[in-house]
């Protein structure tokens, strides 16, 4: 198997690949693997499905040609470019049938398997969306609504804009997790299969991991979809490059009143663009905080999006302000203030760790998120988070886990109160986070072996996986010996079926 560390730099994203990712959030390959060989992953998973079912997590082990898909140095490429050079592949993958004359699907986001989580701006997980056969508008590929990745609902209940993925076989999208997409109708006599897998990245950014030329964000070469989101983009774009925070450097200028106003225009397209135009202008723009907490409540998403950005790019003078609406009665106004204040960074973990101690579940959840995506410059509130292992509210205990992970080796002094999330936490998804955290802290988790070597055994089958992941990068010898353990008891025989048992 070729490494990450073996892959050309030809092989991975151009500085305008990954400007079409950040904008319009999906990215098609064609892998170099020959026709005959997606025939054959065609026809097997043809011919399983018919005789057992769908073989949904299985799909991997039961046609495990796939892997090579996987391994091609294009994919391998553009996945470390967008996720860095340590992503894994999550334990949850679909074989998604589109039968003959089907009627297609609605547009929906994926779940996070069950859980509930605020969406992630930043690329931390990733979709792959595999074809093994031809797939023309026709057969019904997947379509998705480019530039809608940052948005929680639909800005428009028509299908406007959406994009068929139609491709030859071998053709792979990825796409940013949280893109809307829906299969599209099949008009043929043919079953359409479209194989789903999932991707999480392991370590923050310290630098760009594509074949970058300009370090600086441009959009003047994309074409988006959706209405202008600079702010946002550029924050991604710096954060992806290992940059803390935001680049804008334009002075506030004369133009100011006449932003102001056209932020509480009629006009929802002249009140987005009005609220990306002021968070160019950085911090020299802190008169107009009050004005986009209020946009925080626009009833249109892309001004309440762009005013978080500009609310981010602002900074400090915008922190006191934001901790407040954190405790706003409206969920979506709360978790636009905490993007916000992750985009902020540095300056507003100080607050954000008083944050913890505050007596509405509501608060601290956001506060724990905030920390979780601000990353590395999140690393003082460290003693504030251990703190809060044992809160009463389990979507707190989620996210302060999230926070524990984006840290790294950082948050070694949690690897205690983590071990014990994973053992004790009644909450499955708590003990999901607890266990993804400690696999990316790494060796510095060697603490907790032996409570990992039990969660193998975990009645939730994606806690299981990321215990394995954790033992793997721990990557010591009594962490291998668990996992050989578990994984000689656990080994799948591909070639073991009804008509061949033995």
């Amino acid at each position: 198997m070729q490494t990450n560390s073996q892959l050309k730099e030809s092989h991975k994203l151009t500085d305008a690949q990954i400007r079409d990712f950040i904008v319009n959030g999906h990215l098609t390959i064609k892998t170099d693997l020959p026709r005959s060989f997606h025939e054959t992953i065609y026809r097997k998973t043809q011919e399983y499905t018919e005789k057992e079912g769908n073989l949904g997590n299985n799909i991997l082990p039961r046609v495990p040609e796939l892997q090579a898909v996987f391994e091609d140095p294009a994919v391998r490429g553009a996945f470390t470019s967008i996720l860095g050079e340590n992503y894994v592949m999550h334990s949850h993958r679909h074989p998604h049938q589109n039968r003959p004359h089907s009627d297609g699907q609605g547009f929906h986001k994926d779940s996070y398997w069950g859980y509930q989580k605020v969406r992630h701006h930043c690329p931390r997980w990733a979709m792959a969306f595999y074809y093994p056969q031809d797939s023309p508008l026709e057969i019904g590929p997947s379509a998705v609504l480019p530039g809608t990745q940052y948005y929680s609902t639909r800005i428009t209940e028509a299908n406007d804009g959406e994009l068929a993925l139609s491709g030859e076989a071998g053709t792979l999208t990825i796409i940013h997790f949280d893109l809307w997409h829906r299969a599209m109708a099949n008009q043929t006599d043919k079953t359409r299969y479209m194989m789903k897998f999932q991707f999480i990245r392991m370590d923050a950014p310290q630098a760009p991991e594509w074949n970058v030329t300009n370090p600086q964000w441009t959009s003047e070469d994309i074409n988006p979809a959706t209405p202008a989101h600079q702010g946002t983009w550029r924050h991604i774009w710096n954060w992806m490059a290992g940059e803390a925070n935001g680049d804008a450097t334009q002075p506030a200028n004369g133009n100011l009143t006449d932003r102001i106003t056209a932020l509480g225009g009629d006009d929802p397209f002249v009140r987005s663009r009005a609220a990306d135009e002021l968070g160019a202008l950085g911090e020299s723009a802190a008169e107009v905080v009050p004005h986009l907490i209020q946009a925080l409540r626009d009833d249109y998403e892309p001004v309440r999006l762009n005013a978080a950005y500009a609310l981010g790019a602002i900074g400090e003078p915008s922190v006191p302000q934001l901790i407040e609406v954190l405790g706003d009665e409206n969920g979506s106004t709360r978790r636009m203030a905490a993007y916000a204040l992750a985009a902020v960074g540095a300056s507003a973990v100080p607050a954000l760790g008083e944050a913890l101690q505050h007596t509405a579940d509501a608060v601290r959840i956001e506060a724990c998120y905030a920390l979780a995506q601000i990353g590395d410059a999140a690393e003082p509130a460290i003693p504030a988070l251990m703190e809060r292992t044992k809160d009463e509210c389990a979507e707190v205990r989620r996210y302060l886990a999230e926070a524990f992970g984006s840290l790294g080796a950082t948050a070694a002094p949690a690897v205690p109160h983590l071990t014990d999330m994973v053992a004790d936490d009644d909450d499955k998804q708590a003990r999901f986070e607890a266990a993804l955290a400690l696999a990316q802290i790494g060796p510095a988790a060697n603490a907790a072996v032996p409570v990992l070597a039990k969660a193998l055994w975990d009645e939730d089958r994606y806690v299981r996986d990321n215990t394995i992941h954790a033992l793997k990068r721990i990557d010591t010898r009594e962490a291998e010996s668990a996992l050989f353990d578990y994984l000689l008891m656990a080994r799948w025989c591909p070639i073991t079926n009804r008509a061949s048992t033995h």
